[in-house]
């Protein structure tokens, strides 16, 4: 007997000496059940043992066959656990050569799970923010329950070092764009699930709503329109409002937009999904302004800017006053005076005069979006920045047709009247040169079209019709070409004669029914044997026979008003006038228009847009295109429009 087999037989006989006899060691697992990707130990434990040079032995489903691992310390770990490692495990130790064996452990089961997967989805429903913006991100494990779990979370596959399963984004600034992820820790044994898919994040610059319009801006009472407004490159959960300007209150909303500032006065809200439109159906006169909307969402309200402006001229039938252009024409020469008053039939106390223009205050009047003191405004001294629309308002809420004003910058206008023309009355166009002698000879032209050579620069239309309604330019081969005109014609105002007529040409038909019936009545019904009943009815065939002869009357006068109304017009004729009775006929002609029709001054704009220039706020350039005819539409404005409100200047011209 070799004595190494001497030595382990003293050594059971000394163990089983003091009452140890085979030991039996415990088996135990770190994680119970353990997610597939994670790690699981399983520790076997000798207890009491003095004996320390053990060595594990490892064994799965069986213990008769061989074991799945061998191990010098009293632990075994399964790394990256898959389903497969699942199962009955069994452990025991061994020592010396030949091995001692202890008795097998208790038996462990290992129970695999698939590993839950984490989810990162953002509290609202988007995740393209703007600077300022707040954004949150919530992490939920699939399938299990919310208090069994920490979280951690990533960006760009760095750790956040943050454990809550809210992860907000305050005032976002675009380095917080990236993308975010997340995973769930359980907390009673600190197996990770796995990880999410990311979440694209990306932060822009604090956007500028787009606010549409319709192509034509001047409109007449009664249309209808629809302003649209939009948040480009993220169209969700908007909320959108909608705003006017007004005159200055410290109450309102001062916006400063291209480094000028006018103030807003809120005039509707449109809720989520309304998509962001608001109508005015019908329009009235009390629309007429500049409008601009802004967008919101989330929960604090998160603001964007405000839009570009967006006019809108309204004219009426019957407005309650009217711009007044003293001058009569509303396209004149840079450096020309101008004066406009409101013109209201009665008192004009309360009545100012506002506009929307690229003027930066130069004269007595206020900057744009301020309220005059007074209903006149003079210009001394007009430059093409005084150009764009005038109207009036009332301290109730009134207010009169707008108006265009021209200031050109060329060396040749076409004046022209700055009221509708009534048919059947006289036109005067007159081609106006900036410097002595203003009167130079021209070709007039109608729609593209030569009408006729004036060597004195003036064309008279003794009477005109509503074929003479279009556009008008003048032009000499040295001075040059007038921008456009547009003149309008306006039906007489004995156009509701028909109508009269008929009216009464009925009423006479029924009073002639009535008396025939009357008549009958008597004749049926009188006494038989009276002679004086034949003086009656004689008495009602005259009536009878008086009534047919005004009914031939009406209608002969209703024939003949057709025939006047319908009768050819007179062709276009020159006329020779000197200089003086060229400043009497246009004074003339001006002070013939009724007060109450200085508003619809609004449909003779002149603008044309600058071809090539770049778009400048600081300046109007617009551009007139005949619309519709009888005094509807008629006017499209192009180009871009700036109007804020600045501070009042108290400097007199």
């Amino acid at each position: 007997m070799g004595p190494s087999l001497l030595l382990l037989l003293l050594l059971m006989g000394a163990e089983i000496a003091f009452g140890e006899g085979i030991p039996r060691p415990v088996l135990s697992s770190d994680r119970q059940p353990v997610f597939t990707g994670n790690t699981v130990t399983l520790r076997c434990d000798m207890g009491q043992s003095r004996w320390r040079r053990w060595r594990f032995y490892w064994y799965r489903d069986t213990q008769t066959s061989d074991p799945v691992a061998q191990t010098d310390g009293n632990s075994y770990s399964i790394i990256s656990v898959k389903v497969s490692n699942g199962g009955q495990y069994w452990c025991r130790a061994g020592r010396g050569d030949p091995i001692y064996h202890t008795l097998y452990s208790n038996t462990v089961w290992v129970k695999v799970k698939v590993n839950p997967k984490a989810v990162a989805t953002p509290l609202s429903n988007w995740t393209h923010i703007f600077i300022g913006e707040t954004l949150a991100l919530r992490c939920d494990i699939q399938g299990e329950e919310h208090n069994d779990w920490q979280y951690s979370w990533d960006k760009n596959r760095t750790s956040l070092k943050y454990q809550w399963q809210n992860y907000t984004i305050y005032h976002a600034v675009e380095s917080d764009s990236g993308d975010y992820s997340c995973r769930g820790i359980q907390m009673r044994d600190s197996q990770t699930s796995e990880i999410s898919e990311a979440v694209r994040v990306t932060v822009s610059e604090k956007p500028n709503p787009v606010l549409r319009g319709p192509s034509q801006t001047w409109l007449t009472e009664g249309d209808s329109v629809t302003l649209s407004c939009e948040v480009r490159s993220s169209t969700t959960g908007w909320r959108f409002h909608w705003y006017k300007t007004a005159p200055y209150s410290p109450e309102l909303v001062l916006v400063l937009h291209e480094n000028r500032r006018y103030s807003l006065q809120l005039v509707s809200d449109s809720i989520s999904g309304a998509g962001g439109s608001y109508t005015l159906s019908p329009a009235a006169l009390r629309h007429t302004g500049v409008y601009v909307c802004r967008a919101e969402r989330g929960e604090p309200a998160y603001h964007t800017e405000f839009s570009q402006p967006q006019p809108l001229w309204v004219t009426g039938v019957s407005p309650p006053a009217s711009v007044i252009i003293h001058s009569n024409w509303n396209l004149i020469f840079t450096y020309d005076s101008l004066s406009l008053s409101c013109g209201v039939q009665g008192n004009s106390t309360g009545w100012r005069l506002r506009w929307f223009t690229g003027r930066g205050g130069e004269s007595k009047c206020p900057t744009d979006w301020r309220s005059e003191t007074g209903s006149t405004c003079s210009i001394r001294s007009a430059s093409s920045s005084d150009s764009g629309v005038y109207w009036c308002l009332s301290k109730s809420g009134e207010q009169s047709d707008p108006v265009n004003i021209t200031v050109h910058t060329g060396d040749v206008i076409l004046e022209s009247p700055a009221h509708p023309v009534t048919e059947g009355d006289p036109l005067t166009l007159r081609c106006r040169y900036r410097y002595k002698p203003s009167n130079i000879g021209a070709d007039f032209y109608k729609d593209g079209t030569l009408l006729q050579t004036s060597t004195t620069g003036e064309m008279t239309i003794p009477a005109v019709s509503e074929s003479h309604e279009g556009v008008y330019t003048c032009r000499n081969p040295e001075r040059g070409e007038s921008p456009e005109s547009w003149v309008t014609v306006k039906a007489s105002h004995s156009e509701p004669a028909p109508l009269l007529a008929v009216q009464m040409m009925v009423g006479l038909v029924i009073v002639f029914a009535i008396v025939r019936i009357l008549a009958w009545l008597y004749c049926f019904k009188r006494p038989q044997g009276k002679s004086t009943s034949h003086l009656v009815f004689a008495g009602v065939l005259a009536v009878q026979v008086m009534v047919g002869l005004v009914i031939v009357f009406a209608i002969v006068r209703i024939l003949a008003w057709l025939y006047c109304f319908k009768r050819p017009q007179e062709p276009v004729t020159q006329t020779s006038v000197t200089g003086q009775e060229q400043q009497n006929t246009s004074q003339n002609q001006g002070a013939s228009q009724p007060a109450g029709s200085n508003g619809a001054q609004s449909e003779y704009m002149t603008m044309k847009r600058v071809v090539g220039a770049t778009p400048d706020y600081a300046n109007i350039n617009l551009k007139c295109v005949p619309l519709q005819k009888n005094n509807k539409s008629i006017y499209e404005v192009m180009g871009p429009i700036k109007a804020e409100a600045e501070t009042e200047k108290k400097s007199e011209v």
